[in-house]
């Protein structure tokens, strides 16, 4: 990402390392490391794949985040030269807490529900307008 390449995940994980373009459903935007756990942000793509995806999320289902990479296991378990190629979207991750907040459901949280408000009312009322752009700066900053 830092040269420029697009990074895509796929919808389900596959066996094989390489990307399946055929089975593309997002683009990884951002990653970073956040004390031991990998954080990042994606965006769902308009391919066949994606819009099962998104089908999946406006309809409420849960989906997770996996890793997909190569390295080598030790006897105790532990994974040495870990290679990162992508993040797939999973129905059951194999992490407990692999389950992203999505942008959906921070709409539907208390400060969304008054975001949506203030952008009906932010047509016609100028003091309304500034308080919206407050209110989408603040949510934004919260969404990391």
């Amino acid at each position: 990402m830092q040269r420029g390449e697009s990074v895509l995940g796929e919808a389900d994980h596959p066996e094989e390392l390489n990307i399946n373009l055929d089975r593309v459903s997002h683009m990884i935007t951002q990653m970073w490391m956040d004390g031991p756990a990998g954080m990042g942000k994606l965006q769902i793509l308009p391919t066949p794949m994606g819009n099962i995806v998104r089908t999946l999320l406006e309809s409420g289902v849960k989906l997770g985040v996996s890793s997909r990479g190569s390295g080598n296991v030790g006897d105790n378990g532990e994974v040495s030269d870990f290679q990162i190629v992508t993040v797939d979207i999973v129905a059951r991750p194999s992490a407990p807490n692999a389950y992203p907040k999505t942008v959906y459901e921070a709409l539907n949280s208390k400060r969304g529900v008054v975001i949506d408000d203030l952008s009906r009312a932010v047509k016609h009322d100028p003091a309304a307008q500034k308080h919206l752009s407050k209110e989408l700066m603040s949510w934004i900053k919260n969404l990391k």
